[in-house]
């Protein structure tokens, strides 16, 4: 059975948006933007996943069907019939699930370095590396480090570890790795005409601009690619000013 998030929200403008967090946070994800965004032309709501943040007590499937009914009862429960839909990394399967499963409310995509309907193709030590990561706060700190091009402080990857060990259980954080990563169900998204931002790190070399070429672009006719060469895969953190900029002048158009 679905459940309405735990969420915040942020502004009151007319736009709603549901911003959908990635693998390693959760709705504290997107902290560092949320003072920038446009309050007036927008409402934000930011919820936690099951086995996150403030839902890290709600047990379930962990699916991105699962998480998919539970966006869409919280839109329900907001009383929201369209909104639009901002994903970062898992948070970008995850929209597009929304988006098929509630047809005719979205009315934009925006998403952040996101996982293709495709899913994320790994060889036997990238698997090893990411399976691991549910119990080794080592190899989370490797994913990230590697996913932000090895470049950012120490200080920072730390701080990133410990939020992910804080604000997910391992069974949620292990399984949804399955959801993202192993769930195909791209030939149901092949020409849809919900128009797309994809934005993409210069520094990410896991979803880099050529993935989202050879997948969104490819399968979304109103798809459009936006690279920030001084970002990873965290452009929350990297560059906020730049992202709120992006993502706001796309959901306005």
């Amino acid at each position: 059975m679905s459940v309405a998030l735990p969420h915040d929200l942020c502004g009151s403008g007319p736009h709603r948006v549901i911003a959908l967090h990635g693998w390693f946070g959760d709705r504290g994800a997107f902290h560092k933007i949320r003072p920038y965004l446009n309050g007036q032309a927008f409402t934000y709501a930011f919820p936690d996943y099951r086995g996150y943040g403030e839902a890290r007590g709600l047990t379930g499937e962990y699916t991105l069907a699962e998480v998919a009914a539970d966006v869409i009862a919280l839109a329900d429960r907001l009383g929201w019939e369209e909104f639009s839909l901002l994903g970062h990394s898992m948070g970008g399967a995850v929209m597009q699930r929304v988006m098929l499963d509630a047809p005719g409310r979205v009315r934009r995509l925006a998403g952040v370095s996101p996982v293709p309907a495709s899913g994320v193709p790994f060889d036997e030590q990238g698997w090893a590396l990411f399976s691991g990561a549910a119990d080794e706060p080592g190899n989370r700190r490797a994913i990230i480090d590697l996913t932000t091009g090895s470049r950012l402080p120490a200080l920072w990857l730390e701080e990133m570890v410990a939020c992910s060990l804080k604000n997910s259980t391992v069974p949620a954080f292990r399984a949804y790795l399955d959801a993202w990563a192993r769930t195909d169900f791209h030939v149901e998204v092949v020409g849809n005409a919900t128009p797309v931002l994809v934005i993409s790190g210069g520094h990410d070399p896991a979803l880099s601009a050529d993935v989202m070429r050879a997948t969104w672009l490819e399968w979304y006719p109103n798809a459009e690619l936006t690279v920030f060469d001084d970002a990873g895969h965290y452009a929350m953190d990297e560059t906020p000013l730049a992202l709120v900029s992006a993502v706001e002048r796309f959901l306005a158009a």
